[in-house]
Protein backbone atom coordinates (compact mmCIF):
# COMPACT_ATOMS: atom_id res chain seq x y z
CA UNK A 1 0.00 0.00 0.00
CA UNK A 2 1.38 3.50 -0.85
CA UNK A 3 2.64 5.78 1.90
CA UNK A 4 1.51 9.36 2.59
CA UNK A 5 4.13 12.13 2.50
CA UNK A 6 4.09 15.81 3.38
CA UNK A 7 6.43 17.90 1.24
CA UNK A 8 7.46 21.51 1.77
CA UNK A 9 8.29 23.29 -1.50
CA UNK A 10 10.00 26.66 -1.84
CA UNK A 11 7.89 29.07 -3.86
CA UNK A 12 8.26 32.69 -4.87
CA UNK A 13 5.25 34.72 -3.83
CA UNK A 14 4.55 38.41 -3.62
CA UNK A 15 2.71 40.43 -1.03
CA UNK A 16 1.78 44.07 -1.49
CA UNK A 17 2.45 46.43 1.44
CA UNK A 18 1.43 49.97 2.27
CA UNK A 19 3.75 52.30 4.19
CA UNK A 20 3.95 56.04 4.83
CA UNK A 21 7.35 57.53 3.97
CA UNK A 22 8.96 60.60 2.40
CA UNK A 23 10.77 58.66 -0.37
CA UNK A 24 10.88 55.28 -2.11
CA UNK A 25 14.11 54.43 -0.25
CA UNK A 26 12.58 55.28 3.12
CA UNK A 27 9.49 53.23 2.26
CA UNK A 28 11.65 50.20 1.43
CA UNK A 29 13.74 50.68 4.58
CA UNK A 30 10.57 50.77 6.69
CA UNK A 31 9.24 47.64 4.98
CA UNK A 32 12.49 45.76 5.62
CA UNK A 33 12.37 46.88 9.25
CA UNK A 34 8.84 45.51 9.68
CA UNK A 35 7.14 48.91 9.55
CA UNK A 36 4.73 48.28 6.66
CA UNK A 37 1.23 46.84 6.61
CA UNK A 38 0.37 43.99 4.24
CA UNK A 39 -2.71 44.63 2.14
CA UNK A 40 -5.49 42.06 2.54
CA UNK A 41 -5.70 39.43 -0.20
CA UNK A 42 -2.52 40.67 -1.90
CA UNK A 43 -0.49 37.46 -1.43
CA UNK A 44 0.10 35.96 -4.88
CA UNK A 45 2.03 32.91 -6.14
CA UNK A 46 4.65 33.74 -8.79
CA UNK A 47 6.63 30.55 -9.43
CA UNK A 48 8.46 27.61 -7.88
CA UNK A 49 11.83 28.62 -6.40
CA UNK A 50 14.11 26.22 -8.30
CA UNK A 51 17.31 27.83 -6.92
CA UNK A 52 16.60 26.61 -3.37
CA UNK A 53 16.35 23.04 -2.13
CA UNK A 54 17.75 20.15 -0.13
CA UNK A 55 21.53 19.70 -0.45
CA UNK A 56 22.01 16.62 -2.65
CA UNK A 57 25.22 15.62 -0.84
CA UNK A 58 23.30 15.41 2.45
CA UNK A 59 20.48 13.39 0.85
CA UNK A 60 22.45 11.15 -1.51
CA UNK A 61 20.01 8.21 -1.62
CA UNK A 62 17.05 10.46 -2.32
CA UNK A 63 19.00 12.38 -4.98
CA UNK A 64 20.05 9.13 -6.70
CA UNK A 65 16.48 7.81 -6.74
CA UNK A 66 15.19 11.11 -8.12
CA UNK A 67 17.82 11.03 -10.89
CA UNK A 68 16.72 7.48 -11.79
CA UNK A 69 13.15 8.84 -12.09
CA UNK A 70 14.33 11.56 -14.49
CA UNK A 71 14.31 14.46 -12.03
CA UNK A 72 17.28 16.79 -12.67
CA UNK A 73 19.38 16.98 -9.48
CA UNK A 74 22.74 18.76 -9.29
CA UNK A 75 23.95 20.32 -6.02
CA UNK A 76 20.40 20.59 -4.70
CA UNK A 77 17.08 18.80 -4.98
CA UNK A 78 15.31 21.74 -6.63
CA UNK A 79 12.61 23.60 -4.69
CA UNK A 80 12.23 20.98 -1.93
CA UNK A 81 12.63 22.13 1.68
CA UNK A 82 11.57 18.89 3.36
CA UNK A 83 9.81 15.58 2.78
CA UNK A 84 8.38 13.46 5.59
CA UNK A 85 6.36 10.26 5.65
CA UNK A 86 3.29 10.85 7.81
CA UNK A 87 1.45 7.52 7.61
Amino acid sequence: MPNIYEIEQYEICITKYRVEASSEAEAIAKLLDGGADALDNSHEYVETAEDFGLPADEHQDLAAELRSLGVPVDEIIPSIRSVEQVE
